[in-house]
């Protein structure tokens, strides 16, 4: 989403009371993001904003202004969560750039440094020069688990954030049988219960809409509780397949 509907969106999502919101350089929205939690009234630091850096800022200096870009398009004065968007392997440069991302937290410009899009044996570089991402974001679904980034997340005290957690155009899963039939028991769209899966398997999720009954239905997940045999049948719906797209190969 650019420009007003990405701005009506996020004042719309803050006026129902979603208080984090996502975006990155290359959604080409940061801009569209501060005006809407501006437009919203809500105050800043009520809000957690997350925002994503391209390849060609993978340095020390590089962090630095990829850091004040962002803030200058948002109009904001910090950042609560930065990320490298993709590992770019093949640049091998992400260990400098996350090294000056802790520096800027230090310095209280960012609240928290984290990745997206690191399989493993990326995550382990950094573990091994002696870093700790906060996040890492990455797909994540009942049909495309991704499960050994999760545990490996997990395991090293990494935080996992799923995007696209209710799939993408290629997805099906939420007409699946077994999701429609929880999302009878509960009164609830498969939706929602596949977002309360995810919430109730300790992961953070970042759901994407510009409809405001729809996101209303997206935060209305808190009222209810998926049970062990539930959370299995979701589980179950997992294909092995891996994200759609190979942060070995891509990257911007």
């Amino acid at each position: 989403m650019r420009e007003s509907e990405a701005s009506d969106a996020v004042t719309s999502a803050l006026s129902i009371g979603y208080r984090r919101i996502d975006t990155a350089e290359n959604y080409q929205n940061e801009p569209a993001v501060g005006l809407g939690l501006r437009n919203s009234g809500v105050p800043r630091d009520e809000v957690f904003v997350t925002t994503k850096f391209n390849k060609q800022w993978h340095s020390a200096t590089g962090v630095r202004q990829a850091l004040e870009n962002s803030l200058n398009r948002s109009g904001m004065d910090y950042l609560d969560l930065l990320l490298i968007h993709w590992p770019n392997p093949e640049q091998g440069t992400f260990i400098q750039a996350f090294a000056e991302m802790q520096k800027l937290v230090a310095e209280g410009l960012i609240r928290a440094a984290g990745v997206s899009n690191f399989k493993p044996a990326q995550l382990q570089i950094l573990l091994d020069a002696g870093f700790t991402p906060a996040v890492n974001q990455i797909q994540l679904d009942p049909e495309r688990r991704s499960a050994a980034w999760e545990e490996f997340n997990t395991e090293h005290g990494v935080l996992t954030e799923a995007y696209s957690p209710l799939g993408r155009g290629k997805s099906e899963f939420l007409q699946h049988p077994a999701l429609v039939q929880i999302a009878e028991a509960h009164t609830k769209t498969p939706a929602q219960v596949t977002l309360r899966w995810h919430v109730q398997s300790g992961r953070a999720a970042a759901p994407k809409s510009a409809n405001p009954s729809r996101q209303a239905q997206n935060l209305d997940i808190f009222d209810f509780e998926l049970n062990a045999a539930q959370m299995a049948d979701i589980e179950a719906l997992d294909t092995g397949a891996g994200p759609f797209t190979d942060s070995d190969e891509f990257g911007h």
